[in-house]
């Protein structure tokens, strides 16, 4: 990294979320596209030319061993997390790991021991965490505007296609509800209550025998409560409330995208919060780069451990669709 510069970016894998954070570069200056890798050069190419980015290599090993890039992004699917995350790490470089981190908490703790041993920076990228909304959001929560929170509420479905060989219902390609659509609910709980020490879970299977519908709730010490739902057969409101004992905060749809939402106090007085946003995805890479700049080698705001507790509690929900 050179100090005052944008840092190079390396995108590992050429699908949706490597186009979409490619694109969200552009409206930061704290890093650029520099590289791109995949696992044949036309590709590497198409995707290139489509972003401008100068440097293309036809396989995953190639990238990380780049010299002049200073950051990696695992945007493959997440069965595959794990190994592109330990190949950037094994080549030295800081890496940023697209969610669902890894494929179980084994996974996700062997990644995070081999970074700290390399003294590596790593990050999970759960974008929503760093979005203008979720940092108000915490923000109030920080200055005691809720009380005592006592329960937490959000869901996440969406209507795919019944296509066996899709990743959202291939087994081998680590589908199902959760992994792919819960996890951003797992997390929004994780930020505003911590790790539970209660996990109760109903999965319904879909048609390939991964999750369809999954309904959980977690308990914590406090006697609080999380409710969380996610679904690949129906259209849900994905929207979010976090109910405390002197106000709530009720977040728009879709409400781990950027978005608006409403404090509305025990009084029913309503406060409306509307952050500007600019992109999506840019606000972690600027996270990167604000860590990677003052030497820090995880970020206080996505800690490594937490996304071991997330990532436990997700093997804890999954265990259910084993009994079932």
């Amino acid at each position: 990294m050179t100090e005052g510069k944008p840092l190079r970016w390396g995108l590992l894998g050429t699908g949706g979320i490597a186009a979409a954070f490619a694109g969200d570069l552009g409206r930061t200056t704290s890093g650029v596209p520099f590289a791109v890798g995949s696992r044949s050069q036309g590709t590497a190419d198409a995707f290139a030319d489509r972003f401008d980015i100068p440097h293309r290599h036809s396989s995953y090993e190639a990238l990380v061993s780049d010299p002049d890039v200073d950051v990696v992004y695992v945007a493959t699917p997440h069965p595959f997390h794990y190994e592109n995350t330990l190949q950037a790490l094994h080549a030295g470089k800081p890496v940023l790991v697209e969610k669902a981190f890894t494929m179980n908490a084994t996974e996700a703790r062997e990644l995070i021991a081999a970074a700290r041993a390399a003294r590596l920076f790593l990050m999970e990228a759960m974008w929503t965490r760093f979005l203008p909304h979720i940092a108000e959001v915490r923000r109030l929560i920080g200055d005691g505007v809720l009380g005592e929170i006592v329960m937490v509420m959000a869901d996440n479905g969406k209507v795919f296609d019944r296509d066996a060989t899709s990743r959202i219902f291939a087994p081998e390609l680590g589908g199902g509800a959760l992994l792919d659509m819960g996890v951003y609910n797992v997390a929004f709980a994780s930020m505003v209550l911590g790790t539970p020490t209660r996990v109760a879970a109903m999965i319904s299977p879909a048609f390939t025998g991964v999750d369809g519908v999954t309904s959980t709730v977690l308990g914590y010490p406090s006697g609080a409560q999380a409710v969380l739902t996610c679904t690949t057969s129906a259209s849900t409101p994905t929207a979010a409330v976090i109910a405390g004992t002197d106000a709530r905060i009720e977040i728009d749809p879709v409400y781990f995208t950027p978005t608006s939402f409403t404090l509305v106090k025990r009084n029913r007085e309503e406060t409306r919060y509307q952050p500007e946003a600019q992109g999506r995805l840019r606000y972690e890479a600027d996270e990167v780069a604000r860590c990677l700049e003052v030497g820090l080698l995880e970020s206080p705001y996505m800690p490594l451990d937490e996304t071991v507790a997330i990532m436990e509690t997700m093997d804890e929900i999954l265990s259910h669709n084993a009994k079932n």
